[in-house]
C-alpha cells in the first residue's frame, strides 16, 4: 500500500489546510517575482504595485470566485536605500491558484455544489503546493470566511 493522500483525477493536487479541511488546485499560475518587471530595485512601492497586479489577474482569472492574498513575507537586506525607501524583496515565486472543495453549506447537496476560492500568495520555489509540501501561510487561509459555495 501507498502511504500518500488520494488526489481526484481532475486537479492538480489536494492540500489540507490547518483547519482540517481538504482543498483541490483546479488552476495553478507561477510567475517570477520581479521577471521582467523590475525598473530600479525592489521596494515596498513597488513590490504593492506587483502585488496589486497579481491581486487583478487573479479577479480577471475566474470573476465568480472571491480571491484572497496571503500577505507575503518580505525581507530588508542591509543594503543601501534608494529614494524610494529601503530594499524590500518578496518570494521569488508569484503564485496565483484556484482551489475548490466541498461545500461550505450543508445544506447544500454534495453532490452538485463545492465551495471555491482563488488565492495569491508567494513562495521561494517554483514547486506545486502537495499534501505535504506547502506553504504554511497558505495552509493558513480561511476557508470557511472566504470561499463561496456554487453549483456544479
Amino acid at each position: 500500500m501507498h502511504d500518500r493522500p488520494r488526489v481526484p483525477a481532475l486537479s492538480l493536487t489536494r492540500v489540507v489546510l490547518s483547519s482540517g479541511r481538504s482543498v483541490d488546485l483546479a488552476e495553478l499560475h507561477l510567475a517570477s517575482t520581479y521577471g521582467g518587471l523590475l525598473e530600479g530595485y525592489p521596494c515596498g512601492p513597488v513590490n504593492d504595485l506587483r502585488i496589486r497586479e497579481l491581486v487583478h489577474t487573479a479577479e480577471r482569472m475566474s470573476p465568480t470566485t472571491p480571491v484572497h492574498l496571503v500577505p507575503p513575507p518580505r525581507e530588508y537586506p542591509d543594503q543601501y536605500a534608494g529614494a524610494l525607501g529601503p530594499v524590500e524583496v518578496l518570494p521569488r515565486v508569484a503564485c496565483v491558484g484556484r482551489f475548490s472543495s466541498a461545500a461550505l453549506d450543508p445544506a447544500n447537496d454534495p453532490f452538485l455544489h463545492r465551495s471555491a476560492l482563488t488565492v495569491v500568495w508567494f513562495q521561494p520555489t517554483s514547486r506545486v503546493p502537495s499534501a505535504r509540501d506547502t506553504e504554511p501561510a497558505l495552509r493558513e487561509v480561511d476557508w470557511a470566511g472566504l470561499a463561496r459555495d456554487y453549483a456544479l
